[in-house]
C-alpha cells in the first residue's frame, strides 16, 4: 500500500489522502486528534476500494486557524473538500469521530446535497444546554493544567489514559497520547470554546442518508445508552456496540472498528 498523500486545499485545510476509488469517506477527528489519528482507517479503505481523507480541523496540524471558531465556521471549512469531491464524481461519506462527529452533523445540516451518508462514532447531538456554569466549569476543568503551565503533551499523558478501555493495550495507549500532545494548545483551548456550544439535536429526525451510530463498551464521553438514543432519533440508522474499547476506538483497537464500518460502506455504498 502507498503512502498516503499531503494535500494543502485553497482554504488552508490539509488533508492526508488515501487512494482513488468512487466513494469518499472523508474522516473528521476529535477535540485531541488532528488527521494522524486514522492511518489504519486510511490503509484498510483504500485497500477495500474507496478514497480516504482525513483532514486536519481548523488550528490543528497543517490547517489554518479560523476566526471565530465555531461550528458555522468549521462546516466552512469543510465544505470545499467535500465539493471537490463531488466534482469529481465521488459520493462523500462522513465519518466523524467525537467532536468530528459534531462536525459530521452540522456539515449535514449546513450542506445535505454535499453528504450521502455518515459514520457518526462515540459523539452525540449536543453538548450540555447551551453557554452556561457547567459549560464554563467544563472548560475550566479541561485548561486546567494548560493554565498551570503544563504542555499538551504532559496533559496527553495522563488524560488519554482516562479515556480509553481498562485493558487498552499499551502500544494503542501510547500512539493516541502521541496524537494528542502534538494538537496546539490555542486550537484545543478554541476547539473547546465551541465544543461546548454544539446543538443539534432537532436536526436529527430530518437526516436522510444511511447512518451507523458506533459506541464503545467503555466510553465515559459518549456512552452507549447516548448513542443508541441518537440512533433511534435518526431515521433508518444503524447502531453498533464495540466491545473492550473506550472513547478512542478507532486508535485502542482499528481493526475492529473498522471491521463494522466497511461492513455499513459495502451494504450502502458498494464499490466492487
Amino acid at each position: 500500500m502507498s503512502a498516503p498523500v499531503l494535500r494543502k486545499h485553497g482554504n488552508g485545510i490539509a488533508t492526508l489522502e488515501w487512494g482513488e476509488g468512487p466513494v469518499a469517506v472523508v474522516m473528521l477527528h476529535g477535540i485531541g486528534g488532528g488527521k494522524a489519528a486514522w492511518p489504519a482507517q486510511g490503509e484498510a479503505l483504500a485497500q477495500a476500494g474507496y478514497r480516504a481523507l482525513a483532514w486536519d480541523m481548523p488550528g490543528y496540524g497543517d490547517s489554518a486557524m479560523i476566526d471565530p471558531y465555531d461550528f458555522d465556521g468549521l462546516a466552512r471549512a469543510l465544505a470545499p473538500l467535500l465539493q471537490a469531491e463531488r466534482e469529481a464524481g465521488r459520493r462523500v461519506v462522513l465519518l466523524g469521530h467525537s467532536m468530528g462527529g459534531m462536525v459530521a452533523q452540522q456539515a449535514y445540516a449546513a450542506t445535505p446535497a454535499l453528504v450521502d451518508g455518515m459514520v457518526l462514532s462515540g459523539t452525540s447531538p449536543a453538548f450540555g444546554k447551551g453557554d452556561g456554569p457547567w459549560q464554563r466549569e467544563f472548560v475550566a476543568a479541561r485548561t486546567a493544567p494548560l493554565d498551570a503551565g503544563k504542555s499538551m503533551a504532559e496533559m496527553a499523558a495522563g488524560l488519554v489514559r482516562t479515556m480509553v478501555a481498562p485493558d487498552a493495550e499499551a502500544p494503542a495507549v501510547a500512539f493516541a497520547t502521541s496524537v494528542m500532545a502534538a494538537v496546539p494548545a490555542p486550537a484545543y483551548r478554541a476547539a473547546l470554546g465551541a465544543l461546548v456550544r454544539f446543538n443539534q439535536r432537532d436536526a436529527l429526525p430530518h437526516i436522510a442518508v444511511p447512518v451507523l451510530a458506533l459506541a464503545g463498551q467503555h466510553d465515559t464521553n459518549a456512552s452507549p445508552e447516548v448513542m443508541q438514543r441518537m440512533a433511534q432519533r435518526i431515521p433508518g440508522a444503524e447502531y453498533h456496540c464495540l466491545p473492550d474499547v473506550g472513547h478512542l476506538a478507532c486508535m485502542e483497537r482499528p481493526a475492529a472498528f473498522n471491521a463494522p464500518v466497511l461492513a455499513f460502506l459495502q451494504r450502502h455504498f458498494p464499490v466492487r
